[in-house]
């Protein structure tokens, strides 16, 4: 095992593109990093620096004591997990696990070990000697995760390696995974665009776009407090709804004016973001996330002043919950984060507040996750009560959140 540590690592191509921007990165020995973020966002070419598929522009890479820069990737004892599963398909499940041990002139006999104790681990002992076309994509990618464990690497790298499976196949073998690794105490750097996949592998993740680091924490911490518009709105599923809104000050408490209703803040959200004084009379973006949004009907004792009222333009029953697309009278964020989180969602005209359903210029859509005993219908007045001591509030000129600093401070 090994500490993965990047130092002002920059990968700049020919024609000048910052694939890589000043990253600096250290992975704890042991630790489950994931890098997460866009398409293009860089995460891809920081992973195939360390395994030394790419050469590093500027900066330095170590693992363990050792700087790697021009270490060819053979030497660096690590060992790398790929989309496709790289498998030869000539050769059985026990010939593709120990193909690199062999390679390496390894005793047989410790080849022998070494693949009996990995298939053990990964459920493979029935199937070691059938070629990959007769297994499944699950079985196929257990394979390939076999081959990187009999090597006892330093560390494992992971690129994307559940994209090619179904769904529920995604869930089992991203918990069959994040076992693995716990159990096997190796140092991993695993590659994803799914934020969910990376929220619940990861000892912490790492949030990338255009090349640099956001943020770097564990999942929690990247869900209740993202420092940025771009983090927030990525984190999360269904996205953060992001609208514009003017922080007021009423008998000495604040409130947050959206279009023309406004929710009392409360005590709590000003002394968790005591910042958020200094915007009284000024713009913000206030991020609520589905979550945070129930139908009032399901909240009888809900304090005043803090619900949103709309009309309900589209309902989705998901069986254990709601998904309540409503219009109000606002206005959705309008920002370049905004927009890139909307590209790469594959919504060219939506924004992270959620589709606009051909609703009025001076509406925006809000999308709330309500109990399943609701029984709004379209069309019906929805009255939403937000859990205000979970609200998020961004700077709209600087995209940064808004906590404990004064404004110009953060």
């Amino acid at each position: 095992m090994a500490q993965v540590a990047f130092e002002r690592v920059s990968k700049i191509y020919p024609d000048g593109t910052r694939a890589v921007n000043d990253v600096t990165l250290d992975i704890r020995d042991g630790e489950f990093m994931v890098l997460v973020g866009p398409s293009g966002c860089g995460k891809t070419t920081a992973l195939r620096m360390v395994a030394g598929l790419e050469e590093i522009s500027e900066g330095v890479l170590r693992i363990g004591d050792r700087v790697v820069n021009h270490v060819p990737s053979r030497d660096r004892d690590i060992a790398m997990v790929f989309q496709s599963y790289a498998l030869y398909p000539h050769l059985s499940v026990y010939e593709n696990i120990a193909f690199g041990l062999r390679l390496k002139k390894m005793d047989k006999k410790e080849i022998d070990q070494r693949v009996q104790r990995a298939a053990k681990l990964l459920g493979l002992d029935d199937f070691l000697k059938r070629k990959p076309r007769a297994l499944s994509g699950g079985q196929r990618q257990r394979v390939a995760m076999g081959r990187a464990i009999v090597r006892e690497p330093k560390a494992f790298l992971m690129d994307e390696p559940l994209s090619n499976l179904d769904a529920k196949l995604r869930v089992q073998m991203r918990a069959e995974i994040a076992k693995l690794q716990n159990d096997l105490g190796v140092t991993t750097i695993y590659v994803t665009h799914d934020q969910v996949e990376a929220m619940t592998m990861g000892d912490r993740v790492a949030v990338m776009r255009k090349g640099e680091l956001q943020q770097v924490d564990d999942p929690q911490t990247l869900y209740d407090r993202p420092v940025n518009l771009f983090v927030g709105g990525f984190i999360g599923s269904p996205a953060m709804n992001m609208l514009d809104a003017t922080i007021e000050g009423s008998n000495g408490d604040l409130r947050a004016k959206i279009g023309d209703q406004a929710i009392a803040l409360g005590a709590e959200t000003l002394r968790n973001r005591p910042a958020l004084a200094g915007y009284v009379g000024k713009k913000v973006i206030i991020g609520i996330r589905p979550e945070d949004l129930e139908d009032a009907a399901l909240e009888p004792g809900a304090p005043d002043g803090r619900t949103l009222i709309g009309r309900l333009e589209l309902r989705e029953a998901l069986g254990s919950e709601i998904m309540a697309h409503f219009a109000i009278k606002g206005t959705r964020a309008e920002t370049e984060e905004v927009r890139e989180l909307a590209r790469d969602a594959g919504a060219p005209e939506a924004t992270g507040s959620g589709a606009q359903i051909g609703v009025a210029e001076d509406e925006a859509v809000v999308v709330g996750r309500f109990g399943a005993r609701s029984r709004i219908r379209v069309g019906d007045e929805v009255r939403a009560v937000v859990d205000t001591r979970a609200l998020h509030f961004f700077d709209p000129s600087t995209g940064e959140g808004i906590y404990e600093t004064a404004k110009g401070e953060q």
